[in-house]
């Protein structure tokens, strides 16, 4: 017989939905192939298009590291201290899935939308001389086609959507871990929680001030990332407030939960009456 790690066990039994992220990455990747719609942009609407066109204070490259890699370091580190392969299996299951889903929301609608960047002018004509069609008024830009392709796509902010699905998703696994809830109001512990959704809001905020995005594109963008991140962690992981919220449904379905105690409402178990001593210090684990 073959031996199997827990660790590969458990990825085999959610082989599918590891099979789904795949295919969200690949058509997430081809989403942004597609060309996006060309709103119509005539000379009376480029008064508030023609902002400077400068690079990225922070770069798309470098959102993936903030919202994906630094929380996959943190679930490691909660890991390590207590050893439990489902809240680490789950946890990176979880934002895999807030973030590859959000993605392909935000740049569905970013290529259906095709709303002009603030800095579209200096895109659509680098050489700062307009043309417009006679008979339409539309723009005929002369710049770069790939950055032309890039100015059409300012709603939702990308930036925006992936740091709160990614940092978002982090925030509820950081309230359920150090259990914020508890009821002993250590605000500390609050602050903590809030620190990600802060560093998302900073990302989304670079946005407006690089001139790449309207503020309206980042309002929208952090409330698809919130939304997702929020359902994912939910679909594994119970609400922070519960006594159990420390860990993944499936280490308690692991664990043997007994399903006989249908007379108790759905959040009771043998597990809520686990002294809070144990669950904090990973003993019953």
């Amino acid at each position: 017989m073959t031996f199997q790690s827990p660790g590969s066990k458990l990825a085999l039994t959610h082989k599918h939905d590891w099979l789904i992220l795949v295919l969200l990455a690949i058509i997430d990747g081809l989403l942004n192939l597609v060309e996006p719609f060309h709103r119509y942009v005539g000379e009376h609407m480029m008064t508030n298009l023609m902002f400077p066109f400068k690079k990225d204070t922070i770069p798309m490259w470098g959102v993936p590291i903030v919202s994906i890699f630094v929380p996959i370091i943190i679930f490691i580190g909660f890991y390590c201290s207590r050893r439990d392969i489902y809240d680490l299996h789950h946890a990176i299951l979880g934002l895999m899935f807030s973030s590859l889903i959000t993605g392909v929301i935000t740049d569905c609608i970013k290529d259906a939308v095709g709303r002009p960047r603030p800095n579209f002018f200096y895109r659509c004509f680098p050489d700062k001389i307009p043309v417009y069609d006679k008979d339409t008024g539309d723009v005929l830009c002369t710049g770069i086609k790939a950055v032309i392709k890039e100015g059409y796509k300012s709603f939702p902010s990308g930036h925006t959507s992936w740091s709160f699905a990614g940092l978002g998703f982090l925030s509820w696994y950081l309230s359920g871990k150090i259990r914020v809830f508890d009821r002993r109001g250590h605000i500390g512990k609050l602050c903590l929680v809030l620190l990600p959704l802060l560093i998302a809001a900073l990302i989304g905020v670079t946005r407006v001030d690089d001139y790449w995005h309207h503020w309206t594109d980042v309002f929208v963008g952090g409330i698809i990332g919130l939304v997702v991140s929020s359902t994912c962690y939910l679909l594994l992981f119970p609400l922070p407030t519960l006594p159990h919220g420390w860990a993944p449904h499936a280490f308690f379905d692991m664990m043997g939960e007994d399903p006989s105690t249908a007379g108790q409402t759905p959040h009771q178990s043998k597990f809520d009456e686990v002294p809070l001593q144990l669950m904090e210090s990973g003993r019953y684990m």
